[in-house]
């Protein structure tokens, strides 16, 4: 597979790995709404947070959307083209060296993306997908780069958005930009049958008020009907609800259109004919000149399904329809050509922030439908350019319809934008908002849901001579050792909310991993806590009383021998020293 070269790549390719493990820093006067939610803001540099993050969420992530800078050469577009960033600039001078100050722009670009999606990519489950919005300015260079780290077979589509109808040039009008899709492991998905869906715009509005005339009108289908017919009426011919007008008839099984039941005119004489009854009159419906759809036994089926999956008409002179419901057919693929117009963006971001707040946002409900297309009920969602907050508000918009939310986690670098644009938003989408723009003042109710506000530490994990830091706490260190241990992410659950945490991380792969660090005994031996011993081993079989196999056990010391510790098929590593790096990308 050809592969893709530019000044400064040798000094990037393993720069990843290079980067310190940082601590991350709560700031509950900043965070919003249930802190339990699972969800983050985390304000710092994507490079050294997501290495931070990585302990904790390596593997669990399903989907990843991010809008990095488009590189369009425009300066004073300062947040979208941060390549030029003093931030930007200044890490480009710490790694690739005097060199990186006269790169050509599109290296500066190549050179800050590759490390940035090869930590990315440790985030992913197998069955998971990243999506990344890109003008023709990087279309090019991110392909390449997505196929190299990626792999070209992971490929899925380049999705074209049409934006408006509208653009600024002498030349050619562009009014478009683009989605490139990947999966992180396709032949799995190939394997496992798995299907990317959006719901079609407008139907889940549609069938929640379906629902509430349900609620209001029982089982009266004739009052429900004409309800629906004069809400859809008095809809704008724009409005995306609208297209779904044709379902408007009902029965105890939900909302269906009475869809045509004639055989389709090709040609063929053979058409299934035969007689059905109506229900009222017993005589012989009319027949289609075409002869019907289904077979008589899919019919016969068809008709015994409590209620009937067939719609008669007043007396037997009408010919039947087959009932198509609304909740059956409400997904499709999505198009490698979709239209929203981006001023939509523009006017949600504003009416939240006010005028001129930020340029050219994307658009929640195409990241919505995105995020929709491939996750499942508590799914974790990742946006590591986090910008004016799009993929958690549009998380939050599709939440309203899920039992189990999913999770977002984002992060920006610029701490203005982060405290008063991407946090400001979300809070706002959460506890809702009187727009500050346009000409509608109706309050807007709030999403729900919550978020926990971080920053990035100047703190690692470890001082400069090596030592685990003194202010470390269990969980830090214990989502560190498992991450080396296993390569995947820790369940947090398992890690907050105990005085005394358990020193036993959890099973992978058939061995018991425990860590032992602070007085796990909770008694006066302090530092003997940490130490492998007859006590320790004791209190660690209580823990798993009925397991007999491999265990591995990180601590401060051991006071076995290596044949006691063969025998007993224990692993020991000494903190800090046996923490090696293993090479899991």
């Amino acid at each position: 597979m050809p592969t893709l070269n530019w000044i400064g790549k040798e000094a990037v390719e393993t720069h990843h790995k290079e980067i310190p493990f940082r601590l991350i820093e709560p700031v509950p006067e900043l965070s919003c709404g249930d802190h339990e939610s699972g969800n983050l803001v985390v304000q710092g540099d994507n490079l050294l947070a997501l290495k931070a993050l990585l302990p904790r969420f390596a593997g669990q992530v399903k989907c990843i959307y991010i809008d990095p800078p488009y590189n369009t050469g425009n300066e004073g577009w300062v947040y979208n083209d941060n390549v030029n960033s003093p931030e930007i600039l200044k890490w480009l001078g710490e790694t690739v060296g005097k060199e990186g100050e006269t790169l050509d722009r599109h290296d500066r670009w190549l050179c800050m993306m590759y490390p940035r999606l090869l930590l990315l990519k440790q985030f992913l489950r197998e069955d998971g997908a990243i999506f990344v919005s890109i003008d023709d300015n990087e279309l090019g260079n991110l392909q390449a780069l997505m196929r190299e780290v990626f792999g070209a077979g992971n490929e899925v589509a380049t999705v074209v958005w049409e934006k408006g109808k509208k653009g600024d040039s002498k030349l050619v009008s562009v009014t478009h930009e683009y989605i490139v899709a990947f999966a992180r492991n396709k032949s799995l998905l190939k394997a496992q049958k798995i299907t990317w869906r959006r719901k079609k715009p407008g139907v889940e509005e549609v069938l929640e008020y379906y629902n509430s005339l349900r609620k209001n009108n029982g089982e009266d289908h004739v009052q429900i009907r004409k309800e629906m017919m004069a809400w859809y009426r008095a809809m704008p011919k724009t409005d995306p609800r609208k297209g779904h007008k044709h379902y408007n008839w009902s029965d105890s099984k939900g909302l269906y259109f009475a869809a045509d039941f004639a055989g389709p005119d090709d040609g063929r004489e053979n058409r299934p004919r035969y007689p059905i009854p109506h229900p009222i009159t017993k005589q012989d419906c009319a027949m289609p000149s075409t002869g019907w759809r289904w077979e008589e036994d899919t019919t016969k089926a068809a008709l015994a399904d409590v209620p009937p999956r067939i719609h008669f008409g007043k007396d037997h002179t009408t010919i039947p329809n087959r009932k198509s419901y609304l909740f059956e057919v409400d997904e499709e693929p999505m198009m490698s050509v979709i239209y929203k117009d981006g001023r939509g963006a523009t006017l949600e971001v504003e009416s939240i922030l006010g005028a001129g707040a930020f340029p050219f946002p994307k658009d929640s409900e195409v990241i919505a439908d995105l995020i929709g297309m491939v996750t499942e009920p508590g799914d974790i969602v990742l946006d590591s350019f986090g910008g004016s907050g799009t993929t958690a508000h549009a998380v939050l918009k599709r939440n309203q319809h899920l039992t189990t939310p999913l999770r977002f986690i984002l992060i920006e670098i610029e701490k203005d934008t982060a405290e008063n644009k991407t946090r400001e938003r979300i809070k706002k989408a959460v506890e809702g908002f009187t727009p500050l723009a346009g000409k509608k003042k109706t309050p807007v109710p709030g999403l729900g849901g919550g978020f926990q506000y971080c920053q990035l530490s100047e703190q690692t994990l470890f001082q400069t001579d090596g030592l685990i830091r003194p202010e470390v706490r269990f969980d830090q260190l214990a989502e560190f050792v498992w991450f080396m241990e296993t390569g995947v992410g820790i369940s947090r659950s398992s890690l907050v909310g105990r005085v005394h945490p358990s020193p036993f991380l959890g099973l992978y792969k058939g061995r018991a991993v425990f860590l032992l660090h602070g007085n796990i005994l909770d008694d006066q031996q302090g530092a003997d806590g940490n130490v492998l011993n007859s006590r320790t081993l004791a209190y660690l079989a209580e823990l798993l009383p009925d397991f007999d196999g491999p265990r591995v056990i990180y601590g401060a010391r051991t006071r076995l021998d290596k044949a006691k510790l063969a025998r007993l098929n224990i692993t020991f590593h000494q903190l800090p020293y046996e923490l090696a790096i293993k090479t899991w990308f």
